[in-house]
């Protein structure tokens, strides 16, 4: 594989920055959208989780179409065909975010659920058109399987940091508010997380380059697009284990308030579950992960992170809410898991563009990335409304400190065996990915061999 110069660590952490602006957006609807619609702005359970399976999905339909419109170059100037969208988009989907976590108290029932519905699919309009031009950004940095496994670790320290601050700021923020205090805190956070987003967008912006030129110069067709999906065999299996991980982590993370909240006894065991398990996580899937993939593979990597976490979150089920070091002690090692798989699904993705090009001659780094990213939050449509499903069939009352048996036990179900059962559905899924590292680094030079080929005729 040729390529002019390597990636410095400069592009590598600016790169993991705007993935840091990602997640202030993405962890704020994953940990505190579904609590905050059932406990503060008086949205039914079985209405709200409805709302954000249709919205996801809805999301995930519009990545595609982002993804069409930036692999024919809509938005290319002379700083790329991805980079201008992290400056131009940034700005609406951080005061989208603002506005999601402002319900109007004024509203009627029906009023709120209209309000929560527009905001919310604006948000995942906005979201789209920064993270698919985001996401694809790595193909065209580098052929590296290496330097991939590092941007993916990078996007991982960064995003998990992101979660971090977020955990910490909200936890001290947040404590003890409910009501229309927890309201005007949560409008305060939203707006100085706007503030910072914007700067992590623009250093991500500055410090990258796109690098790797597209084997076509033509706008594919519609009909040429989508048949070079449907014979990319490496990016359905990975599209499909992928779905069902975040399916998983989307089911935790909804429910970790709750289980905190309610099970554990008490909210402030919130921000120590997770720091207690997402730093660990972090940690080992950033700087093992790359040496494990260069060692084993990227397949073997997620193979073996889903298979630590989904035994994991099965443990969970079983064990006492009064002991809070065993559940740390089940939690830890499925952070890792399933962070170390994601390492590994980021890095696969970016290897799915080659595949696609090398089966066709097209070249799809927005399209592959959008139907990744589609069903990734088809997953977390799925994962993220199991807690309010299994809720909205029990006796759940919100802001009740002792919630009767069937909420408690709905509650274990969709932090520990709804992840578990996910879990071992992608581990199975992914034993079909068809690339090995050897048989990447030969395709790439067949694409390689092609284009000279080409430029000689």
């Amino acid at each position: 594989m040729k390529r002019e110069t390597p990636l410095r660590w400069h592009d590598v952490m600016s790169y993991g920055l705007g993935d840091m602006a990602n997640n202030l957006v993405f962890s704020m609807g994953l940990l505190f959208l579904l609590p905050y619609y059932t406990d503060v702005a008086g949205i039914g359970a079985a209405a709200a989780g409805t709302l954000l399976m249709t919205v996801r999905v809805y999301d995930a339909v519009m990545d595609v179409a982002v993804g069409r419109i930036v692999d024919r170059g809509r938005f290319a100037s002379r700083h790329g065909r991805f980079r201008p969208c992290l400056l131009w988009a940034a700005g609406p989907l951080l005061l989208f975010n603002m506005a999601v976590f402002s319900v109007p108290s004024g509203l009627s029932g029906t009023g709120r659920l209209v309000y929560a519905y527009v905001t919310y699919a604006l948000l995942g309009t906005a979201y789209s058109f920064v993270n698919i031009p985001y996401g694809s950004l790595a193909a065209a940095m580098t052929q590296s399987p290496r330097e991939r496994s590092l941007l993916a670790a990078s996007r991982t320290l960064m995003s998990t940091g992101a979660l971090i601050l977020l955990v910490l700021v909200s936890g001290s923020v947040l404590r003890g508010a409910q009501g229309e205090a927890s309201q005007e805190r949560l409008t305060m956070l939203t707006g100085a997380l706007a503030v910072v987003g914007m700067g992590l967008y623009g250093a991500c912006f500055l410090g990258t380059r796109e690098r790797i030129a597209r084997g076509t110069r033509r706008a594919a067709a519609w009909r040429d697009s989508l048949s070079t999906l449907a014979a990319n065999r490496a990016l359905r299996v990975l599209c499909l284990a992928a779905l069902c991980a975040l399916a998983g982590a989307g089911s935790s993370g909804a429910s970790a308030l709750y289980f905190a909240r309610y099970v554990m006894g008490d909210a402030g065991h919130f921000p120590t579950l997770v720091l207690a398990t997402t730093p660990l996580g972090t940690l080992v899937s950033v700087f093992l992960g790359p040496m494990l993939a260069a060692r084993f593979g990227r397949k073997a990597v997620f193979l073996s992170g889903m298979a630590v976490a989904a035994l994991a979150h099965f443990l969970l089920l079983f064990m006492p809410a009064s002991h809070p070091v065993w559940i740390i002690g089940c939690l830890a090692p499925g952070s890792c898991g399933l962070m170390l798989a994601m390492v590994a699904a980021w890095a696969l993705e970016a290897d799915t563009v080659e595949y696609g090009e090398w089966r066709s001659g097209l070249r799809l780094e927005g399209l592959n990335y959008a139907l990744f990213s589609l069903t990734r939050k088809c997953g977390l449509a799925l994962g993220g409304s199991i807690p309010a499903f299994l809720l909205a069939g029990t006796s759940y009352a919100p802001n009740l400190a002792a919630q009767h048996a069937d909420a408690l036990n709905a509650i274990r179900q969709a932090v520990a065996l709804a992840p578990a059962i996910a879990f071992s559905a992608a581990f199975f899924i992914m034993l079909r990915y068809p690339l090995s590292e050897h048989g990447f680094v030969n395709m790439v030079r067949e694409i390689e061999t092609r284009r000279l080929d080409g430029e000689v005729e």
